[in-house]
């Protein structure tokens, strides 16, 4: 096992290197405009884009510069250097302003990724144990429900009616958990609610599909001709099979909401990373996307590390593959 997730580590850091160098080159080396010339505003004299370019490290060698992106990139950055660098509006690191947003985005995926695997998988047990029954119709109705609803009419919906109507929630914006934990949770319960019915309702049906699939197989009978009873059958042997894809699609879905929870950041202004990355598109902000894409890779380089070693714990075939 430790062989197995040693061999997955050193994958996922050169999976890391090689996005990293892409976005460098992307970036900072294609013909698309010098960083220079973007980092210094309008009508810039020569003297000021050298001075810039030195002070960048623009002026040396491409693997000087490619070197200290990458230092910069995980450490940080106090001399400007756009590894990620000052944002073009108001010259604010970026570093803090990705650190003041992430917590946003964080909370927001952590709440919504705990209702949906909960519910998701409870809901699916249930349907497939109840197979075509009455509970199981309402089940996938559901299912069926939260996929097709869309997140910005689900969102403005809650808004209006526990919001604005009944008045139970503190509406939208965001409250620091330090500041007020109350307020805290009032303001972000309908976030986490509606973002987590979309991935609720594919778990839900995920989990239906392959415990079906799952409690038809032989060592299934097994059991119940041993005289297990179907509670056993089903939480001991049917349900740890039927899980492991869900354990290979969470972390990944958890990390792709890093910059990707654009629309329920919008709809309850949040104001989280998501948001961040599209201001700083329209406003052509060169170094605050760059922070956000290699901010989002990398997480997704993680989760893409835990899945496997998750995969590895339900299914130990993997690890002698």
């Amino acid at each position: 096992m430790l062989i197995y997730i040693a061999r997955r580590l050193v994958w996922t850091l050169v999976v890391i290197f090689v996005v990293v160098l892409i976005t460098f080159v992307v970036f900072f080396k294609l013909p698309a405009g010098d960083p220079a010339l973007r980092f210094a505003g309008r009508s810039p004299t020569t003297a000021e884009l050298a001075l810039i370019r030195h002070r960048l490290h623009l002026d040396k060698p491409f693997y000087t510069e490619f070197g200290y992106f990458v230092k910069n990139f995980f450490t940080g950055d106090s001399n400007g250097w756009p590894g990620l660098g000052y944002s073009y509006e108001g010259d604010i690191p970026v570093l803090q302003e990705i650190e003041q947003r992430a917590p946003r985005t964080l909370f927001l995926i952590a709440g919504a990724g705990i209702i949906w695997l909960i519910f998701g998988v409870a809901i699916g047990v249930t349907s497939a144990v109840k197979r075509r029954s009455i509970v199981d119709r309402v089940a996938m109705g559901f299912a069926l429900f939260g996929i097709s609803a869309p997140v910005f009419w689900l969102g403005l919906m809650s808004l209006f009616i526990f919001w604005k109507e009944l008045h139970w929630t503190g509406g939208s914006g965001y409250v620091p958990l330090t500041q007020n934990p109350a307020a805290f949770f009032s303001h972000l319960i309908l976030p986490w609610i509606v973002l987590a019915l979309l991935f609720m309702a594919v778990y839900a049906r995920l989990t239906r599909g392959n415990l079906l699939e799952t409690l038809g197989e032989d060592y299934i009978r097994t059991a119940r001709a041993k005289g297990l009873s179907e509670r056993a059958v089903i939480f001991r042997h049917g349900l740890r099979a039927s899980l492991t894809p869900i354990a290979t699609i969470f972390p990944l879905d958890l990390a792709q909401l890093v910059g990707g929870a654009v629309i329920t950041e919008t709809v309850f202004n949040l104001q989280g990373l998501g948001w961040l990355a599209v201001n700083s598109v329209f406003t052509q902000d060169l170094p605050t996307v760059l922070g956000v894409v290699l901010l989002g890779a990398v997480c997704v380089a993680l989760a893409n590390l835990v899945a496997d070693i998750l995969y590895a714990f339900l299914d130990p075939r993997v690890r002698y593959a």
